[in-house]
């Protein structure tokens, strides 16, 4: 977290920013953090504002004696554009079949796979807020034919739109669905063997949401049966993945370390440093936490 502090000092050097666990760290008016222990923010008698150092705010969320303040959180324009750039490589491996071609380089197979149109490939987008936004708008210029499913969908030019109610057409319709929710009550543990089933046998997955949306045994017996033809995740329930677990040896998955995009700590911390001034000087906060949505 040091350099999460030198960005903020950076961004407004008249600020007193201590760490958590320091002596005057108890008497701080706002909280920079992202998976605070449960019960310190309460602890906080000065505490005016909460500013998560993500876009997510799950784990702040879940603290069960969290403060009633407001809570903001880091939106980055540059972090959409990590995520997209991920997950167009992750729509392209599965487009061009070089999950095909890398197998069978291990048996020293020589075939070329079939080069399709891209609208002949529809991309399920789950969760479109400002990153979803970004991903589905990226893909439709590629010329994939691209689906959004979200609790208040948006107007996406190009992207075909599914509300809470169409989910399960959502999900019939999508070759690789695309996990980029925020984590909620309502989306725990959504990546499941029901949501697999409803996709077009032979589906691949892209999960680059929270790693509680995963029910990680039913997308082993998907793979492993076949039911799914491929999968990359990026999130996992517990990080780092442990060597042991079962994602490490699953046919046709692709693990990665939690590295399809983060925020840059500059931007944190001008982000951090502005709400701050306009909670000083009576302003709207920036990037206001919906408590009851969950983002």
């Amino acid at each position: 977290m040091s350099h999460l502090m030198a960005s903020i000092k950076r961004a407004a050097p008249e600020l007193d920013v201590v760490m958590h666990g320091e002596p005057r760290a108890t008497h701080a008016e706002i909280a920079a953090c992202w998976d605070p222990p449960r019960g310190a923010l309460a602890n906080m008698p000065n505490l005016r504002l909460i500013h998560s150092i993500a876009a997510g705010v799950d784990n702040i969320l879940s603290d069960p004696e969290l403060p009633a303040l407001p809570l903001c959180r880091v939106v980055d324009p540059q972090h959409a554009r990590g995520m997209s750039e991920f997950v167009t490589w992750g729509v392209l491996h599965f487009f061009r079949q070089l999950d095909v071609v890398m197998r069978n380089q291990r048996q020293a197979h020589w075939f070329r796979p079939a080069q399709e149109h891209p609208s002949q490939c529809t991309v399920g987008i789950m969760g479109l807020g400002e990153i979803g936004g970004r991903v589905a708008l990226d893909l439709h210029r590629l010329g994939f034919a691209v689906r959004g499913w979200a609790r208040q969908p948006r107007a996406l030019p190009g992207v075909e739109m599914f509300d809470n109610a169409g989910l399960h057409a959502f999900l019939a319709g999508t070759d690789i669905l695309v996990c980029l929710l925020p984590l909620t009550d309502e989306t725990r543990g959504i990546l499941c063997a029901e949501t697999f089933e409803r996709l077009p046998r032979g589906a691949k997955l892209i999960h680059v949401g929270r790693g509680e949306h995963l029910v990680v045994p039913d997308l082993v017996d998907a793979l492993s049966s076949r039911r799914m033809g491929g999968a990359i995740v990026d999130v996992f329930p517990a990080e780092p993945l442990p060597s042991d677990d079962p994602l490490w040896h699953t046919p046709n998955l692709i693990v990665t370390p939690h590295m399809a995009s983060v925020a840059s700590s500059d931007t944190i911390g001008l982000q951090v440093a502005q709400n701050v001034q306009r909670l000083l000087n009576g302003e709207p906060l920036h990037n206001v936490v919906d408590i009851t949505r969950g983002y």
